[in-house]
């Protein structure tokens, strides 16, 4: 006969109540790294320094002095995601962007610092290479390149690009 024949009511209801249990033991155990405080805390508004260095070049005889490049570096605000902070520092150079550094991204646990391991640094390729914050996700790793971008295009705000 089955084990949950009509004929054994106590088991079906002893059996239903350990699949409840677990279920509620499992769901209890799965909790988001950020704390709910963290996560909706204000940003931090960016900061830019700016200096000027000569260009390496000779001045021509009818020019009469040497230009100057522009070198720029802008911290973007941080962006509070799931899994925690994310702000990002640019360097523009003659209105180009030339570096984009993680200053902040998560790295609570080895996963997190898995996933920021190999995000990372396509998120910075794409960027330096699309000089916009018009990048794509990096797949495994949605609310860190969102933050990322977020903080990114904040960054270039300030810094008038």
């Amino acid at each position: 006969m089955h084990a949950l024949k009509k004929n054994r009511p106590l088991r079906r209801i002893v059996l239903a109540s350990a699949a409840t249990v677990s279920g509620m033991v499992m769901l209890l155990t799965l909790k988001p790294h950020a704390s709910p405080e963290l996560a909706t805390a204000g940003t931090k508004s960016p900061t830019v320094s700016s200096s000027s260095a000569p260009s390496s070049g000779s001045g021509t005889a009818g020019g009469g002095g040497s230009s100057k490049s522009v070198t720029k570096t802008v911290t973007g605000d941080t962006v509070q995601t799931r899994w925690g902070p994310v702000q990002v520092r640019v360097t523009i150079r003659s209105g180009k962007l030339t570096e984009v550094t993680a200053v902040s991204y998560p790295q609570d646990n080895p996963r997190d610092q898995e996933i920021s391991s190999y995000a990372l640094p396509q998120l910075r390729r794409e960027a330096l290479a699309a000089q916009s914050a018009q990048i794509d996700a990096v797949s495994g790793a949605t609310y860190t390149s969102t933050g990322y971008k977020q903080s990114l295009q904040s960054a270039l705000d300030s810094a008038g690009l």
